[in-house]
């Protein structure tokens, strides 16, 4: 039955997903005459130190490097580990991570997600491992924490490395320790639509302080000096730009995240008795990085599909996205995988159909919130 459209809760202007976290102009310009003097443009210049030092405690990170966006970190960090062969990680998630995969001649072997969490679940991943694994790669769904405990049990027991996709979970705390604290590598991204940006931009935080030479050499091509290239490495360094605008983004982070408790909080609140409706758990030692709100849609309990519901706002001029869709295990050049096919990665299949994420950022308002929620209930 078709749901009829209520004129009173239309939105005359587009409510977007996210909406980039930008500071003031002014605050930019002061940053950017420093800049046009020194005519220090790129290549490790006085404002992409400075961000790196600034992120770095922030992070509470033993070691730190910038990059030009998150999947040129991952790419390179991988690369940086020497893996070969094998890296178990989840299906659900961006293209970026498998991609990163890819482009280091890794193959991924994809193991299911927890139904709580959305991340890999660590009592799958045991079975997985073969004489080729080399590393497992997991990632912090929303900001949410992988097992990290669990998995880094697992790494110790058969000499793996532990590599964590951390692009949603900038500034999230697990057990009163930084996420960058678990594993031995995690990629922050900084693109525009998380919540710290440098409109495009990525870091690795790492243990092994045999990388920082490293990864500098990878990121600038391999020149260790005007006259010698040691290694194969790329263009994938951070600009004084961007470093410009991440250093005046970051003063403004903290207030962002209080500001998207209060709207979680809202929507939590709005949409706590409707059926069918349940929204991702934070764990109880969980301090989160609220980069999303995402909420799953069960179709027999709520009555209409996930699909449904996204297009259904959109006539409201809500803009929501079916994130992450679709699984990475779909893609085309994974189907002759045996750990791709449906059979094997049943909590991923389901979830991958229910997952909606809702609009989400600081300057939305409560009574916009209200009327979004408004839409999903009048739904049923």
């Amino acid at each position: 039955m078709k749901v009829a459209i209520n004129i009173d809760i239309m939105f005359k202007e587009p409510i977007y997903i996210t909406r980039p976290l930008l500071p003031n102009l002014q605050d930019i310009y002061i940053k950017l005459n420093e800049v046009w003097e020194s005519k220090w443009l790129t290549n490790n210049g006085p404002q992409q130190i400075n961000l790196e030092n600034v992120l770095k405690d922030y992070l509470q990170a033993e070691n730190l490097s910038l990059f030009n966006n998150g999947t040129s970190a991952l790419l390179l960090g991988l690369k940086a580990l020497n893996l070969t062969g094998e890296v178990i990680t989840t299906p659900f998630t961006f293209p970026a991570t498998v991609q990163a995969l890819d482009w280091n001649s890794l193959t991924p072997v994809f193991c299911d997600i927890d139904p709580t969490t959305l991340t890999l679940d660590a009592a799958k991943i045991e079975p997985l491992i073969t004489e080729k694994t080399s590393a497992i790669l997991g990632v912090h769904t929303f900001g949410n924490p992988c097992d990290v405990e669990q998995i880094q049990l697992i790494a110790n027991k058969y000499n793996l490395k532990v590599i964590y996709d951390g692009a949603h979970s900038f500034g999230t705390n697990f057990k009163n320790k930084p996420i960058s604290e678990y594993g031995d590598m995690t990629m922050f991204s900084f693109h525009a639509t998380k919540l710290f940006n440098t409109i495009e931009g990525g870091a690795l935080t790492f243990r092994d302080n045999s990388l920082v030479e490293k990864l500098s050499l990878l990121k600038n091509f391999g020149i260790a000096n005007p006259e010698e290239v040691v290694l194969s490495g790329l263009n994938a360094k951070l600009n004084e730009i961007q470093a410009v605008i991440g250093l005046e983004v970051l003063k403004l982070v903290e207030n962002e995240r209080k500001k998207r408790l209060k709207i979680k909080r809202a929507y939590e609140s709005y949409l706590k008795d409707v059926p069918g409706i349940s929204v991702l758990t934070k764990l109880e030692d969980e301090c989160s990085s609220y980069q999303y709100f995402v909420i799953q849609i069960d179709e027999e309990l709520y009555g209409k599909s996930r699909d449904w519901l996204h297009e259904k706002l959109k006539e409201y001029n809500v803009f929501t996205r079916k994130y992450f869709y679709p699984l990475c295990s779909d893609f085309e050049w994974y189907q002759h995988l045996d750990s791709a096919r449906k059979e094997n990665l049943p909590i991923a299949n389901k979830t991958v159909t229910e997952v909606l994420a809702m609009p989400y950022y600081g300057d939305l308002q409560l009574e916009s919130v209200e009327k979004i929620c408004k839409v999903i209930r009048d739904a049923i």
